[in-house]
């Protein structure tokens, strides 16, 4: 099921024989296509006239599946953004996977897919850049290591780029700690192997109540403090408050608290169901050591004392509660799709709000550790945005990191990629569209990610 303009059209039903447009002749389209892959997949192409040879090939975030109803693919950034880039001879294709949840293995293989028809309709690009946000980052990241023949740079934005089976570890610390210090009786908080949909809403909803009750106390709220500190839960959370100030304790636990369920609570269900079973573990975890290397030490501890609690007692209670396995199938499983060994053939941009927690801004920094680990870090640039929240960049942040990614492909060599370089970008890009918005790039070093994890290579 393919929908196309009089010029693609043309494009695709050309005699057997002829040649399909090329991208370095700057003449094809304007091509627009929307179609469905033989595995359920869709997938959409535009193509300016004037094409200027580089393609940017977008992978949707979790839940984003295209179903039996085959809901269209999306492009990629924002409006704004996608209407720059076609307007300056940018093409955009997007693919949305058929599967549900975290499709991973499925936008892996629909990506491919959607390139090759992009090559068919409107010819080789020059360039290929991978992007996509949230899951769809991971993805970017995973062509980036494991497609190297389809793309030449990838921009993963707010991405899940430490993997899954490292970010729900990190939430099972959080929600470990939750359960044994203010719910341990309540046997509808489960924590893995939950065994339908139905019961993980009753354990989210358990959990939610026992949440917003702690809050109302000191001693709950020291506690819930103390399980974000694991997750590494933002202190500034909540779009469109101003950040806490560095010793306002209580201003941070507030902005932990908003953020609390969605991070640690993050649906596992569908993710186990994925895998073949639990990939979560915590046996051999020191939480003394979690919380000392978690920077929120002088936080929690302050909370504690407040409350009267006695934090050693509490961390007690942790290290003899027993704790949680993972079935190795599933956890290779999510290995494979997709968690990042470093090993990168092509140019990576990252792209995080500081703010962020689904991924935390953590997750930047193991994506780094790992490939610099790999010996792969000159491949690698990480640009960071000054605001909470998740995926709310604006068209001229999207716009320069597209730009500078492409530049890097094009020149072989980093240029223009520290935060004031990257504003000065956005701000002449948005003072000729100021429909692009404002940029707020910022320089920020993650703190160390709690939970890392390499597959064995």
């Amino acid at each position: 099921m393919t929908v196309l303009t009089a010029a693609a059209l043309v494009l695709t039903l050309a005699p057997a024989g002829l040649p399909h447009a090329s991208a370095a002749s700057g003449q094809s389209g304007p091509i627009s296509v929307t179609g469905v892959h033989p595995s359920g997949a869709t997938y959409a192409i535009e193509v300016p006239r004037g094409w200027n040879g580089t393609v940017l090939t977008f992978s949707p975030g979790y839940g984003q599946g295209a179903g039996p109803q085959h809901l269209p693919a999306d492009l990629g950034g924002d409006a704004a953004a996608r209407s720059w880039l076609l307007a300056h001879g940018y093409a955009l294709a997007g693919t949305r996977p058929y599967g549900s949840g975290w499709a991973v293995e499925e936008t892996l293989r629909a990506s491919a897919d959607t390139l090759a028809e992009f090559a068919e309709v409107a010819g080789k690009p020059r360039t290929t850049l991978a992007w996509g946000g949230s899951m769809g980052g991971a993805i970017a990241a995973g062509l980036a290591e494991r497609r190297p023949d389809l793309i030449d740079g990838a921009l993963p934005y707010c991405a899940s780029v430490a993997g899954p089976v490292a970010m729900l570890n990190q939430s099972l610390d959080a929600a470990f700690a939750f359960k044994t210090l203010l719910a341990p009786d309540d046997d509808a908080v489960k924590l893995v192997r939950l065994a339908s949909a139905d019961e993980e809403t009753r354990s989210t909803t358990a959990a939610r109540a026992v949440l917003d009750a702690a809050q109302q106390t000191p001693a709950g709220r020291a506690r819930i403090a103390l399980a974000a500190s694991f997750a590494q839960v933002s202190t500034w959370s909540v779009p469109g408050t101003a950040e806490p100030a560095a010793r306002d304790w209580a201003g941070q636990q507030a902005q932990e608290y908003a953020a609390f369920m969605a991070t640690v609570f993050s649906p596992r269900y569908p993710l186990e169901q994925r895998a073949g079973g639990n990939f979560s573990w915590n046996a051999g975890v020191d939480y003394r050591r979690q919380l000392r290397e978690s920077g929120r030490m002088k936080q929690v501890r302050a909370l504690y004392d407040s409350a009267g609690l006695n934090l050693d007692a509490d961390l007690d209670a942790l290290a003899a509660a027993p704790r949680v396995s993972a079935d190795p199938g599933a956890v290779a499983y999510m290995e494979d799709y997709f968690t990042p060994r470093g090993s990168l053939a092509v140019p990576v941009l990252t792209m995080h709000e500081r703010g962020d927690n689904y991924p935390t801004v953590t997750q930047a920094r193991a994506y780094s550790d790992v490939v610099r680990r790999a010996g792969n870090g000159a491949m690698l640039r990480q640009a960071f945005v000054d605001r909470p929240g998740h995926c709310r960049y604006t068209g001229a942040e999207f716009v320069a990191a597209v730009q500078t990614l492409r530049n890097r492909v094009t020149t072989g060599r980093w240029t223009d990629v520290e935060a004031h370089q990257l504003d000065k970008l956005a701000a002449r890009l948005a003072a000729e569209a100021p429909e692009l918005g404002a940029a707020e790039f910022v320089h920020h070093t993650p703190g160390r990610f709690l939970r890392p994890h390499v597959p064995p290579r």
